[in-house]
Formats: C-alpha cells, sequence, structure tokens
C-alpha cells in the first residue's frame, strides 16, 4: 500500500492517442491527479470523468496535470474516449493488475458484461518530485 510522502511507483502507461504517458516525465507546478476508474462498463466513472473533463481548466489553471487510466484493453478505452465527452483529459489503457495492486488498487471480478477483473477507483495527487501527497 502507497502511502503520503512515499514515493510513487514508477508509471509508463499506453494513452488512446498513441503516445505513452509516464510519471517520470511529469512537470507539473504543483501536483498530478491520477485518476483510476473501473472502466468502460462503470456509469458511475463515466459521470465522473465527464465533470472532471468539465473542471479540467480549473486543474490547469492550479498546475495540475491529469490523467485517467483503467485496465481496459486498447479497443475498449478507444471506445471510452470515443463515446464519453472527455476529449481532453489524456486516457491511459491496459494497466495490469499487478500494477494495479501496487498502487494499493483493490481488484474486483467481473460479474455478466464486466472484464474478468478490474481495477477499483483510486485517486492520487503527485508532487512534481514523484512524491504521494494524497
Amino acid at each position: 500500500m502507497i502511502k503520503p510522502r512515499e514515493k510513487a511507483p514508477e508509471l509508463s502507461i499506453e494513452l488512446v492517442n498513441d503516445t505513452t504517458w509516464k510519471l517520470s516525465e511529469q512537470s507539473p507546478e504543483n501536483f498530478t491527479l491520477i485518476l483510476f476508474y473501473r472502466g468502460k462498463h462503470c456509469p458511475v466513472c463515466q459521470k465522473q470523468l465527464e465533470q472532471l473533463q468539465k473542471s479540467l481548466p480549473k486543474f490547469t489553471e492550479r498546475g495540475v496535470n491529469v490523467i485517467a487510466i483503467s485496465t481496459d484493453t486498447e479497443e475498449v478505452a478507444k471506445a471510452t474516449h470515443k463515446e464519453w465527452d472527455i476529449n481532453d483529459i489524456p486516457l491511459g489503457h491496459s494497466f495490469s493488475i499487478d500494477e494495479a495492486r501496487k498502487w494499493g488498487l483493490f481488484i474486483s471480478s467481473g460479474i455478466k458484461q464486466e472484464p474478468e477483473f478490474f481495477a477499483e477507483p483510486g485517486l492520487f495527487l503527485i508532487t512534481p518530485d514523484q512524491t504521494v501527497y494524497w
């Protein structure tokens, strides 16, 4: 389990725009906000990310870089990005269950139309030196 004032695990994640995002390459003025969400199957996550999209200018004004990440496959994440109103949020995909555990995220087993396993939501504020703040 990660705790505040500890160094965050290295994080390198593929984005839906076919680039790679790395925590070690972030240089926010104040923080990097990492939002882990369940995936496309989660209507609550859709609402949360769409609200984040609306609030994104406020985060930018405050010097906070934002990224949203799920364990969804590339194909599912690209569909999510296309169908949800989240155009300006960097959207990471294919986050492994093992990596999710390193971040202390709970892992759920899917039912019905859900993936076999997926990470439960988590929200982290990371300082520019990659220390967990919150």
